[in-house]
């Protein structure tokens, strides 16, 4: 199960980001289905697993594009709502290294409360595993962490947008996949090398750390696993957006499936990989069968 944001990415190219004050001349503009809710849940259905859905539309002219998307790649649906406003917005500029920067206009997205995620239970109960971010409300999502440790669902946190964490959120998560800067944030200082980083996560109650370092590949640190440091695959990045997604999209399936967590890191990050090859936060999520294949010319 997914529970997240749904946005309408608006991307903007050009051959660097602008400084601030800057204005510079665009290369191109494309409208992309994204959030990075929509984008975990459709990566784990591309990836060939059933994935339910809790999350809010609202009623402008990209609901449709947007709930239909979802639908096309097999996301079950029945727990998205429908609210009166506009859906969330991503206004994304992308420079031609890949790099990119994000703000994010919230919309329905507000509208996935607490009281929503008590509505749908049983859906909770059922999961083999629950995927959440922070686009929508804290509460909600500390609602979610509440009933999935008394259901025993693996609870799965990528904390992005980066913010400080209440500890009762902290100690229920089975899973916390933050990058370089998230885990600064977490962690209110900066510059700290991956394992310290891991540690200091681990000892605010979480269970598992998955440190997702870039091109530098994943640290992994926690009660189920050894520390360990799984490598990135070497690819030409033309879009990193969704590239987080996607991983803990593919790490989340690995680890459903029965993967130990070093081998559903390196999974993940041939996902991940395949990923910033592509343009598009949801074009550029890959099929199970494109990562085994390419797992299977890497190895």
């Amino acid at each position: 199960m997914v529970v997240g944001s749904i946005n309408i990415d608006l991307v903007a190219c050009a051959n660097r980001l602008p400084a601030p004050g800057e204005t510079i001349l665009g290369r191109s503009f494309d409208v992309f289905n994204g959030g990075k809710g929509a984008n975990q849940a459709v990566a784990v259905a591309k990836l060939g697993a059933h994935v339910d859905m809790i999350a809010a539309l609202g009623t402008d002219l990209f609901t449709e594009r947007l709930l239909s998307g979802l639908q096309a790649a097999g996301v079950d649906t029945h727990a998205v709502q429908m609210v009166a406003g506009p859906c969330g917005v991503a206004h994304i500029s992308r420079a031609d290294n890949g790099e990119n920067s994000i703000i994010v206009i919230s919309g329905a997205n507000r509208e996935v409360t607490a009281g929503y995620i008590d509505s749908h239970l049983d859906a909770v109960r059922r999961a083999a595993m629950v995927l959440v971010q922070l686009e929508t409300p804290l509460e909600a999502v500390i609602r979610l962490a509440e009933h999935a440790a008394e259901a025993k669902t693996p609870l799965m946190l990528d904390p992005a947008p980066a913010m400080p964490l209440p500890e009762n959120l902290l100690r229920r998560t089975t899973w916390l996949t933050p990058n370089e800067t998230e885990a600064q944030i977490l962690l209110g200082r900066v510059n700290i090398d991956p394992p310290a980083a891991a540690e200091k996560l681990l000892a605010m109650g979480v269970r598992n750390v998955a440190l997702k370092l870039g091109s530098q590949g994943v640290f992994l640190a926690g009660r189920d696993c050894p520390a360990e440091q799984v490598p990135a695959f070497k690819v030409q990045a033309v879009d990193t957006t969704a590239a987080g997604d996607c991983f803990n999209a593919a790490f989340a399936v690995a680890l459903t499936r029965g993967k130990a967590p070093v081998l559903a890191a390196r999974y993940a990050a041939a996902a991940a990989a395949i990923s910033v090859t592509r343009a598009g936060a949801q074009p550029s999520l890959p099929t199970s069968a494109e990562v085994e294949a390419f797992l299977s010319q890497a190895s």
